[in-house]
């Protein structure tokens, strides 16, 4: 016990360590500077419904963005797939995959890929300003590989991989990126929690292909050489998130959950989140409807306002119990309201075997 809770104090220390590194590395001057904004988007429904607030209390799958620690708590094996309509009418499908498995009674692995397809854009060059020679794709994906370990009873944490690529038709970049975090559940039926994560933590990016040459002419000699120019890296959006949740139990089959979380963010305005998740549990349903808020400077009007999300958030899910092991089929919905994109419609699978 006492080995357990030093690697996991070890673990705190070193996560604390990449804290110190991100918490003074911005501030909201620096909005819309950073690349890889996509690692921003909370690829999953039932996180995303609570406004990203459960730091501290989601599990499974879904902890794997909100907090990595939270895989921990996978039962035995997890599978996931959701879709969202990305910025409302804007024509961009988020799809996202995971699989999660337990490797033993305190660890857990999972794999998961989020892709982003922004659709067929026509091809345009100088000599054809009207298209009408093709099309190109540009596309954003993340593959991530994470584990998640339970020190004690009370005390997880877990590391995430990241690697991330973009592309369009003739530029392409790529990258890796880590998130770790740690969290700690107390009270006679676990009903507090809290939890800390830092994410996105990595090397710049840089775009390189062939729509950075060029061929030039050399009017005195005639000679034609090609010249390839070099694009500015780009930092990654790390932050810092932190929060606390509690569960009001009602009875064995219903209780309320209320999540709050601090989100710092190196390059964008500070957020402050709410969430709230009641579930009722039957002989062989389970019933969750979720709300969430999430605030920023600015984000009440329209004038000052720097994030398409205008702030609330709203779900549902329903899970059948099936089986002697009472395993859970799952279906999931989340709604995220983006101003004059309209609202995003985030839907999903969730299969959890125990």
């Amino acid at each position: 016990m006492k080995k357990s809770i030093m690697k996991a104090s070890n673990f705190l220390l070193v996560l604390m360590l990449g804290i110190s590194t991100v918490t003074f590395a911005g501030n909201e001057d620096r909005v819309g500077s950073a690349g890889a904004s996509h690692l921003l988007i909370n690829p999953w429904a039932r996180g995303s419904a609570i406004g990203d607030a459960g730091v501290a209390n989601m599990n499974g799958l879904e902890g794997t963005f909100t907090n990595i620690a939270g895989l921990a708590f996978t039962d035995k094996t997890q599978i996931k797939f959701n879709y969202s309509n990305w910025m409302g009418s804007a024509g961009i499908a988020l799809n996202s995959a995971g699989f999660a498995q337990r490797l033993s009674e305190s660890s857990v692995i999972s794999v998961s890929v989020q892709s982003l397809s922004y659709g067929d854009i026509p091809i345009t060059t100088v000599a054809n300003p009207e298209g009408n020679i093709g099309f190109f794709s540009p596309r954003a994906n993340v593959f991530n590989v994470g584990y998640a370990k339970k020190f004690s009873s009370s005390i997880s944490g877990g590391i995430n991989f990241k690697v991330i690529s973009e592309n369009i038709s003739n530029l392409k970049a790529s990258g890796i990126a880590i998130d770790a975090g740690i969290r700690y559940v107390t009270g006679e039926k676990d009903q507090v929690k809290f939890g800390i994560t830092l994410k996105n933590i990595g090397p710049v990016m840089r775009y390189k292909g062939d729509g950075l040459s060029q061929q030039v002419s050399y009017v005195s000699t005639g000679f034609i050489a090609s010249l390839e120019q070099r694009s500015a890296t780009y930092e990654l959006p790390s932050l810092l998130s932190m929060g606390g949740s509690y569960d009001f139990i009602f009875s064995d089959n219903s209780k309320l959950n209320l999540a709050l979380a601090f989100t710092a963010n190196s390059f964008s305005k500070d957020q402050f989140r709410l969430g709230l998740d009641y579930g009722m549990i039957s002989e062989n349903m389970a019933f969750n409807l979720r709300a969430g808020y999430v605030y920023e400077n600015g984000i009440i009007t329209a004038e000052n306002r720097s994030n398409a999300l205008i702030g609330p958030t709203a779900g549902f899910s329903i899970d059948a119990l099936v089986g002697k092991a009472k395993s859970a089929l799952g279906l999931e919905y989340c709604a995220r309201f983006a101003g004059v994109f309209g609202i995003i419609h985030t839907m999903g699978l969730t299969i959890s075997l125990k």
